[in-house]
């Protein structure tokens, strides 16, 4: 990706207990665009991210924001980095202007003119200028995820960490907010959460694919789906046959056509008689690089 890194992580680990470690050795470097966190429910991303966004310290490693050690001085670090999780809470009384007024006021954007300025420009750029004095209690939940990039966005940090910000969006509100975060990230480094690879292929020029606490594939997109080139096979086969396959062939997915259990399988070669050659997608990429 073009430009100078934006962020910066090198040898995260994170450890819950005494089991495996959360975060593995994990290191990244985003330049301004939109990098796509790939990776299963429980592979670390939201993890990662909070490490990311100072909300967690790492048991090992370090963290650069546009220039600052986020571990040694993460207030600094903080007024960098906007960040949109998962599951956040809003007080349902109040209004988007109400809210975007008062994380404006924590960020401290002053006088109050200021923050009058700031709140209409972030109101009108993710669309909710029309129910800016509507409870968000009544706001839809695609509306909801839109104020809270808004509130990410106040004092335009340059790094945006978004956590899973599609999940159970319509698709014309998730349709709206691909927009929205494909022309953010045209000026800050965007890094997109995700275990979605069709908001992935839709949005990102670069993927990252977390596995197990551990960065198991990173590059475009087009690399890495070459990188497969060749070495994927398919086979329609009887639902009784599936079970010996699987156990003497590397599946990495299988369906119900019918009845029957569709097989995609990785291999150099013809693997059995009825396989043919399938040309490999991102999504064969992503269950290629799980499928441990």
């Amino acid at each position: 990706m073009p430009g100078a890194p934006l962020l910066e992580a090198r040898g995260l680990r994170v450890h819950y207990g005494a089991g495996a470690p959360a975060l593995d050795d994990v290191s990244l470097s985003l330049a301004p665009g939109l990098t796509g966190l790939l990776g299963p429910n429980g592979a670390g991303k939201s993890t990662l991210l909070r490490v990311l966004a100072t909300l967690q310290r790492p048991d090992a490693g370090a963290v650069t924001i546009a220039g600052v050690d986020a571990l040694a001085d993460p207030d600094a670090a903080r007024a960098r980095i906007g960040y949109l999780p998962q599951e956040f809470g809003f007080p349902p009384a109040l209004t988007p202007r109400e809210l975007l007024d008062h994380f404006a006021v924590l960020k401290g954007v002053m006088p109050a003119a200021a923050r009058r300025e700031t709140v209409a420009a972030l109101l009108a750029r993710v669309n909710l200028d029309a129910v800016r004095d509507r409870p968000v209690k009544a706001l839809s939940g695609g509306m909801r995820q839109r104020l809270g990039v808004a509130v990410a966005l106040v004092a335009a940090p340059p790094v945006l960490l978004v956590d899973e910000p599609t999940v159970a969006l319509d698709p014309i509100e998730r349709h709206r907010l691909h927009d929205l975060i494909v022309e953010l990230a045209a000026e800050r480094a965007v890094l997109f959460s995700t275990h979605l690879v069709a908001d992935v292929e839709a949005l990102c020029r670069d993927v990252l694919v977390l596995h197990r606490g551990r960065v198991v594939r990173h590059g475009t997109p087009d690399a890495l789906v070459r990188a497969l080139h060749g070495r994927t096979w398919r086979a329609r086969v009887a639902h009784g046959d599936a079970a010996a396959l699987r156990s003497s062939l590397r599946v990495i997915r299988d369906r119900l056509v019918a009845g029957d259990v569709e097989l995609t399988v990785v291999a150099e070669h013809a693997p059995a008689p009825g396989f043919h050659a399938t040309a490999p997608d991102l999504d064969d990429v992503f269950a290629e690089a799980i499928a441990a």
